[in-house]
């Protein structure tokens, strides 16, 4: 078969197949208009796919809010490979298979379990998959996709997906768009067919170049195409086929609308329904004559998906509810059963709402939230109770929010709460829209919110005020933030959540030591229920996250850290990506804190493809301000400005104070006193981001000769220190004083506090205890003390070289040259063999260095078996080895 004026496309889909044979892998997405070609090229590609898997699938708009029924119709061939998986990826596909327990699970599993599934179907050749329709495609089935194909690397699998321009949103992936044949194309195409010169001219400039049209239009009977009001091709093209479907006789048409509107295309079951209707075989067999459908190994396909819009929307209103009726009595399932039952419904009719009720509740429980919500809508819209309504509305924006689907889920509860005075559905309601709003930025909105209902709800009220709290910590709102610690359910201090809004109201007052022992106490709960094993607070995604905001606060790193990290081998080892970013956010910035500057990238790089994949794009912000503060601290201007946001938030705070580090490092002081002074003004004071400025605001003040300028940061700071007494804070805080006063002891009981918690892995942050050191170095080479200065100086040089913290490294090389001592040859460190690892290649080569087998790193690491050991392969030469075991000796840190 000829594809005319397709050769660009015809190259870049060979060229996805190469690759796949050769053990790479790549997704596709072919996009444009009906009849542009896109099913052509997804049948030259399974032409030329002789010799790999090939795994097909079509979207259908019956099946479009039947969960994972796509996936289901691509993987069943392969289904088998599923036992072959870690346990919590084999038994969520077991789930979209119909044959495992039904129970939640991370909405981003499945498509972690379809990636593992390819890759392990790809170690017996080449996979190629293949989605037509996909605009059609279910929501649950989408988002699997779209996450295995955005990961896929080193499997030998190709995925290509074809969709109109109106629907399948796939970010990241690379998209084919057929152009429209030129007109020498046309007639290239219409020379293989009968037609007449002067006919042929008239189809070319009718058909605008659409490679459906053209064919449709010349094997058309009848009268051309007349000169009435200008129609697209696809409008055209879907006339010609109403056309022809009008001339068929009655009861073929009837089977021909009986496949257009059963997903099923089992040819067994189509006929059971037209055998209740008075039609058989025969009528089916004229409707293949016609060349309208194709029926091959007992299945019926439609040539085009606008045969079948033609032969449903064709169809008068009477007989397609007949038709519905029909296909819901002899239907095979329930979910079958229950669609045909409401497709056959004449406005509201509360057996078919409970029946698509029932439908919703079995998506749900598969763990397809997205197809879930769309049946409890469709459920609602045919309730004619108005109750019913808005409970099945209200169980659809609770679906919708557990898919992701942020908007989709605020505008199902608005929808929801215009229908009810009940005070406790409204206060659910106000829960369920709070985290749309918040995902939008609205977050002042969804407190008021939360505050506003939290009387109502007789289970959520405490959580609807912690959260309203957290909320306001967040975006900066003190005043929401005490009103929220003032609540009623909070009174008491029943929970250690409460306890910790509590602390948080009275660290946002400045009572750093009434506040940060509330919020320790939060932290503590989970850090003992994760030493003990307990599936209590300690497991919870949401406790943790609360602990580890308040934990932040604290600056206790050791302690912070156990929790972060106990809770990130959680969801690796439970197949859990939601939480991910989030926790490896905070890990990133432990590690930065830790002078781990490499291990902060690494994790962030990790952390900001998991973001992206999921979907989880307010994490991002995150990620990009923990590589923002590496890159001040080296001084690379051009960096931190392209990373960072700034505002009146706890994520914008970050912001601000990487700048700060910034402008302090470059000499600029002016700046950072009056960056501090926008801090000060704009309310984000409290996060752990502004404390931390408030030492850099003091340097710099004292460095302008005018320390009472940073006079209210030095106490701030100061206060906050002796509150928690951890000793680098404390060391810190000493520093400061030492700054103010000129005072030389003062720096050495700086020093003294850093080298004598060196055994404590909280009190290890290099670079604050290299910057005391060269503040005393300089203090020490004022006084005239030289040999002293340069023993401080060089200490602090070998740090600052070590992080690549260049301005400071120049400034104390500068020290030391006053000091009339050589700075040396510089700085840097023997290069570790690690260095010219990329970030995932040395994730995956420490763990193998420790043993961890290659199917646990995929597991752990979200990725394909396939792609961790393509990761080695590419790290074995880099590192000088060519196996795990001489892996195992080097030094990789």
């Amino acid at each position: 078969m000829v594809l005319y004026g397709r050769d660009a496309e015809v190259a870049a889909l060979d060229g996805l197949l190469g690759g796949a044979r050769a053990g790479t892998s790549g997704a596709v997405v072919l996009r444009g208009e009906a009849g542009i070609g896109k099913t052509a090229l997804l049948s030259h590609l399974a032409r030329s796919a002789a010799d790999m898997t090939v795994l097909r699938a079509t979207g259908v708009e019956p099946e479009s809010d039947l969960a994972f029924a796509s996936l289901l119709q691509l993987l069943r061939p392969v289904a088998h490979h599923a036992d072959s998986l870690p346990a919590p990826q084999a038994e969520a596909l077991r789930v979209v298979f119909g044959t495992g327990a039904h129970g939640p699970h991370d909405r981003f599993l499945t498509g972690l379990a379809v990636l593992s599934l390819l890759a392990e179907v790809g170690d017996g050749g080449p996979v190629l998959c293949l989605l037509d329709d996909a605009h059609w495609i279910d929501e649950p089935s989408a988002q699997a996709l779209l996450f295995a194909a955005r990961r896929l690397t080193a499997e030998g699998v190709a995925m290509v997906f074809a969709a109109r321009d109106d629907g399948f949103a796939a970010p990241g992936l690379v998209e084919l768009r057929p152009a429209r044949l030129r007109r020498e194309e046309a007639r290239r195409l219409l020379g293989e067919l009968a037609v007449t010169p002067v006919r042929r001219e008239r189809i070319i400039r009718e058909s605008g170049g659409n490679p459906l049209a053209l064919t449709e239009f010349a094997a058309a009977d009848g009268p051309e195409p007349g000169p009435g009001a200008p129609l697209t091709a696809t409008d055209r093209v879907l006339a010609s086929f109403r056309s022809r479907v009008s001339a068929l006789p009655d009861r073929a048409r009837l089977v021909l609308l009986i496949a257009a509107a059963e997903s099923q295309a089992d040819v067994a079951h189509l006929m059971k329904a037209a055998a209740l209707l008075g039609a058989g075989p025969e009528d089916l067999a004229r409707a293949e004559a016609e060349r309208l459908v194709e029926v091959t190994g007992g299945q019926v396909a439609f040539r085009h998906p606008l045969i079948r819009a033609a032969a449903y929307g064709s169809a008068p209103l009477a007989r397609r509810v007949a038709v519905h009726r029909a296909l819901a009595d002899t239907a095979d399932t329930p979910d079958g059963g229950a669609l045909h039952r409401a497709a056959a419904a004449i406005g509201p009719d509360e057996d078919a709402a409970a029946g698509l009720e029932a439908l919703a509740e079995r998506a749900r429980a598969r763990g397809g939230h997205a197809s879930a919500a769309n049946v409890y809508h469709q459920a609602a819209r045919m309730s004619p109770d108005p109750a019913a309504r808005t409970a099945r509305l209200t169980a659809a924006a609770r679906s919708a929010g557990q898919a992701g689907l942020a908007a989709r889920s605020g505008e199902l509860a608005e929808e929801a709460a215009a229908g009810s005075e009940d005070p406790a559905t409204l206060a659910e309601l106000a829960y369920i829209r709070s985290f749309s709003l918040f995902e939008k930025d609205a977050v002042g909105d969804a407190v008021r919110l939360l505050v506003d209902h939290a009387a109502d709800s007789p289970t959520r009220g405490a959580d609807m005020v912690r959260t309203a709290a957290f909320h306001a910590w967040h975006s900066g709102d003190l005043d929401a933030l005490r009103d929220c610690a003032a609540r009623p359910e909070l009174q008491g201090g029943r929970s250690p959540g409460d306890r910790a809004v509590q602390g948080l109201a009275r660290v946002a007052g400045g009572d750093f030591t009434g506040g940060l022992p509330l919020l320790a106490g939060l932290l503590d709960e989970v850090d003992e229920a994760d030493g003990a094993g307990a599936d209590g607070i300690g497991s919870g995604h949401h406790a943790r996250t609360q602990a580890v905001t308040g934990g932040l606060l604290l600056g206790d790193d050791h302690r912070l850290r156990r929790v972060v990290e106990a809770g990130i081998r959680r969801c690796r080892k439970e197949g859990v990506l939601g939480p991910l970013p989030f926790l490896l956010s905070v890990l990133g910035r432990l590690q930065v804190f830790a002078g781990e500057h490499r291990d902060a990238l690494v994790t962030v790089a990790e952390a900001t493809a998991l973001a992206r994949d999921t979907g989880l794009n307010k994490r991002v912000v995150q990620l990009d301000h923990v590589a923002a503060r590496i890159a001040a601290v080296e001084g690379d201007e051009t960096r931190v400005r392209s990373l960072i946001r700034t505002g009146p938030t706890i994520d914008g705070s970050h912001g601000i104070a990487a700048l700060i580090l910034l402008d302090l490092g470059l000499g600029r002081y002016e700046d950072v006193l009056r960056r501090i002074d926008e801090v000060e003004r704009g309310g984000a004071w409290h996060s752990i981001a502004s404390i931390l400025a408030c030492a850099d605001a003091a340097e710099a003040a004292v460095r302008l000769g005018e320390p009472d300028r940073a006079d209210q940061a030095a106490r701030r700071f100061t206060a906050w220190a002796e509150a928690r007494g951890g000793p680098w804070a404390r060391a810190t805080a000493l520093r400061i004083e030492a700054m103010r006063a000129g005072d030389l002891a003062g720096y050495e009981r700086a020093i003294e506090t850093y080298r004598d918690a060196q055994g404590t892995p909280s009190a290890r942050r290099p670079f604050e205890q290299a910057r005391t050191e060269l503040l005393h170095g300089e203090a020490l080479r004022r006084a005239r003390r030289t040999t002293q200065a340069r023993a401080q100086l060089r200490a602090a040089a070998a740090t600052f070289e070590r992080l690549g913290a260049t301005p400071w490294a120049d400034r104390a090389h500068a020290e030391l040259r006053a000091t009339g001592a050589s700075p040396g040859a510089s700085a840097s460190a023997p290069s570790s063999p690690a260095a010219a690892l990329t970030h995932q290649e040395l994730q995956v080569a420490r763990l193998a260095a420790a043993g961890t087998s290659s199917r646990e790193i995929a597991a752990q690491l979200f990725l394909s078996r396939r792609t961790v050991e393509y990761h080695l392969y590419k790290a074995y030469p880099k590192l000088g080895v060519t196996s795990r075991k001489e892996l195992a000796g080097l030094d990789l840190s």
